[in-house]
């Protein structure tokens, strides 16, 4: 769904994946000139998914921090958390409970049927906990991975904690390393209460395990954040979910990169971009599992360049970005993910702790200097992304990544100068541009790039924008503008060209587009 700026009197647009089977598929493609084309792509269960015997079957393991440090309130909500995580399995399902603190507690030895009188007597067992002793997240993690799943069932691990390993495994990245080589088949949902969590520990455990992580900040509710999290995984449709294209046409950078599961009541989007496409209707398949088989959906599209669907180009590079800057929190800093991010800032405008500088400082140099004082700043250690500041980081990162809502071009450089004090800035036409000395400066233009200026409104400006229509948008800013190209660049601005030479205009469209 994208929403407009209702109160500027923005338009309201609704997106349905109508679903009369299992699972419903909308496409929508924009394919800008010069360039691979972006899609979105929307699942929603159809009403089969909520049909008797319409769920897969799950095997739940929910774990449950009782150090000291969860007494009190804390410790209450978690309960009735877990209690009310009790009360959404069916019949079919199985369930195991562990309870950690310096040592590792388990409510049965394996599976427990999730029977009517069971998770009455689990319930019980669960009210009996109390806070008290250290913290044993490497225990509670293998004691969780010790019985698998059954084959057709999906497994799921929900991890709550408050705090920091404190006895057995100390060491973030050995338990972190441990538990991928012990998770198996299952999904791993954690939940980090309060700011005294390792974020690096609880992305880790989630970032393969198509599973999410949910920081709950001081004050906020327990059982709110995990009974969503209940009311989400209810009713799973389709696991081990894939996307292709038919021949001919390639799709790549999808955003999330590791598909997560489909569950009823749910709806997953899908960012990407693609290349290959011609003239001809396409399609689009999304495979997956359910009770043991192959299932397959499939949808078609026409390639075309959708100017009303230019959002897409956006949100795309928001949930790259948020994806990358993940990347570099958990592996560390490397000249290939910088400049992967860099180029996503320079060409649509994405910034983060890591790009800022590209809009503070004004020139080549002065980027360059700022961008080696990045690289020799070493990422945080594991055992140090703890704190007020690391949830704030890992939460900003799971926003972008999951975005789904594009900002007006005002409040996002409302919000964007109140947070880092720089010029003023406007998105136009997917690019975002800073007032620089008068002139609206596109953050892609680089010192080095040839300038080619054209009068506004002469025959040459007029020429211009029939050779290249997609800029259009950016040649309403006033009261001059610089948009950067591949090879050339070009401003448009008193005392610029009037007049084509014979093939000078033809020239510059090959440079700008490169």
């Amino acid at each position: 769904m994208t929403l407009g700026d209702a109160a500027a009197g923005g338009d309201f647009e609704l997106l349905l994946p109508l679903a009369r089977g299992l699972v419903g598929l909308s496409l929508i493609p924009h394919h800008p000139v010069g360039e691979d084309g972006y899609f979105m792509l929307l699942l929603a269960p159809g009403a089969a998914a909520d049909a008797p015997g319409g769920a897969l079957r799950r095997d739940l393991v929910a774990v449950i921090d009782i150090s000291g440090s969860m007494s009190g309130a804390k410790i209450e909500q978690a309960k009735a958390a877990l209690i009310q995580l009790l009360g959404s399995l069916r019949t079919n399902d199985r369930f195991r409970l562990v309870a950690f603190s310096g040592g590792v507690r388990r409510y049965a030895e394996g599976w427990t049927d999730a029977t009517t009188e069971r998770r009455r007597d689990a319930a019980t067992w669960i009210r009996s906990l109390e806070a008290e002793g250290g913290t044993n997240i490497g225990g509670a993690l293998t004691e969780a991975f010790a019985v698998s799943p059954a084959e057709q069932s999906l497994g799921v691990v929900v991890f709550l904690t408050d705090g920091q390993a404190s006895t057995g495994e100390t060491d973030p990245e050995r338990i972190a390393e441990n538990a991928e080589h012990g998770r198996g088949r299952f999904r791993v949902f954690s939940f980090g209460v309060g700011d005294d969590v390792n974020t690096y520990l609880l992305d880790r455990l989630t970032e393969r395990a198509r599973g999410t992580t949910e920081y709950i900040r001081p004050g906020e509710n327990i059982e709110r954040a995990v009974g969503s999290l209940a009311a989400k995984v209810a009713s799973p449709v389709l696991t081990d979910v894939t996307i292709s294209a038919g021949a001919g046409v390639e799709l790549y950078d999808l955003q999330p990169g590791s598909m997560p599961d489909l569950f009823a009541g749910d709806e997953m989007v899908v960012l990407g971009r693609y290349r290959g496409a011609g003239s001809t209707e396409q399609s689009v398949t999304v495979r997956g599992r359910r009770n043991g088989r192959q299932e397959e959906f499939t949808t078609t599209f026409t390639d075309r360049d959708n100017n009303d669907a230019r959002y897409i180009e956006q949100l795309w590079a928001a949930r790259k970005a948020g994806a990358l800057s993940k990347e570099i929190r958990l592996r560390g800093q490397t000249r290939e993910l910088m400049d992967s991010l860099k180029q996503l800032a320079l060409r649509y405008g994405i910034l983060t702790e890591y790009t800022s500088y590209l809009v503070q400082e004004p020139t080549i140099a002065l980027r360059g200097a700022a961008e080696s004082r990045l690289m020799r700043a070493p990422a945080a250690a594991p055992a140090d992304q703890a704190g007020a500041a690391s949830v704030n980081r890992a939460a900003q990162e799971r926003s972008m990544a999951e975005a789904v809502v594009v900002v007006d071009s005002a409040s996002f450089d409302e919000l964007r100068r109140a947070h880092s004090g720089i010029n003023p800035t406007q998105r136009v036409g997917g690019r975002l541009f800073i007032m620089r000395d008068g002139t609206w400066t596109d953050l892609g233009h680089g010192d080095s790039l040839r300038v080619v200026t054209i009068a506004p409104y002469s025959d040459a400006y007029f020429a211009l924008l029939k050779a290249l229509p997609d800029l259009r948008d950016a040649a309403t800013l006033e009261p001059a503008v610089l948009v950067a190209g591949r090879r050339a660049s070009i401003k448009i601005g008193e005392g610029g060209k009037t007049s084509w030479l014979p093939g000078e205009l033809e020239r510059l469209v090959r440079e700008f587009r490169g």
